[in-house]
């Protein structure tokens, strides 16, 4: 409705009609080429309003650590997954774009002790590009670049929230603790270290961008 008024406004004169119509372009552009990109599956077991479980399908990824802080991590490491993607492999290959690219806290197992722990280790960045359903293991082309691996991820549940603005540390974070608070409150227990979802290039108004905060969990109780 917004879209409409910005066109149908009489007071509107040329220039400003001009902007609202390129604006209205953009943003059009922006939400089809987020529709014409490839999703990661899952199915939705628990919904209140943006807070999910979800059950994730067995999907391949393209990750690459980098170390940087988090506001600056996603795009240091975008570069270098995208050259991967558009043809940087072993067999010269472009792949498709997939959503989300994802952002984690790079894990570390610790040498065996009692109990165990796995902590995240501070200033490094596990970022990852999903890659498309019509690959396996062994048809995934190799990346040439050393610092990317091919992981194979097995069938997962995950608490998400979703939300929209700006990909900033501080509206990542007052969202996980929402998705924490949540989950404290379900008693889910937390298997995982969280992620960080995108959904949209760089170009989409930060209005309309599609974030989400994703924690790995146990198969809740509740969940037949």
């Amino acid at each position: 409705m917004a879209h409409t008024a910005l066109i149908a406004a009489p007071t509107l004169g040329t220039t400003a009609l001009k902007h609202s119509i390129c604006l209205i372009a953009f943003i059009t552009l922006s939400i089809n080429n987020a529709m014409a990109i490839e999703e990661a599956k899952y199915t939705t077991l628990i919904k209140q309003n943006k807070l999910e479980v979800r059950l994730y399908e067995p999907h391949i990824l393209a990750e690459t650590l980098v170390d940087a802080a988090f506001d600056s991590a996603g795009n240091k490491a975008f570069r270098r997954l995208f050259k991967y993607i558009d043809g940087n492999n072993t067999v010269q290959q472009k792949i498709a774009m997939t959503a989300p690219v994802s952002q984690q806290a790079d894990s570390q197992k610790i040498s065996m002790t009692v109990p165990v722990s796995q902590q995240a280790n501070s200033g490094k960045w596990a970022v990852s590009f999903m890659m498309p359903a019509s690959y396996a293991m062994t048809t995934i082309p190799t990346p040439k670049d050393p610092s990317i691996t091919i992981k194979q991820v097995t069938a997962q549940y995950m608490a998400a929230i979703e939300y929209s603005g700006f990909w900033t540390h501080n509206n990542y974070q007052q969202h996980k603790n929402k998705l924490d608070e949540w989950i404290k409150q379900q008693a889910f227990t937390v298997i995982g270290e969280p992620v960080w979802a995108r959904y949209n290039p760089p170009i989409t108004p930060w209005f309309l961008r599609r974030n989400e905060v994703l924690i790995p969990i146990a198969k809740p109780v509740m969940v037949k």
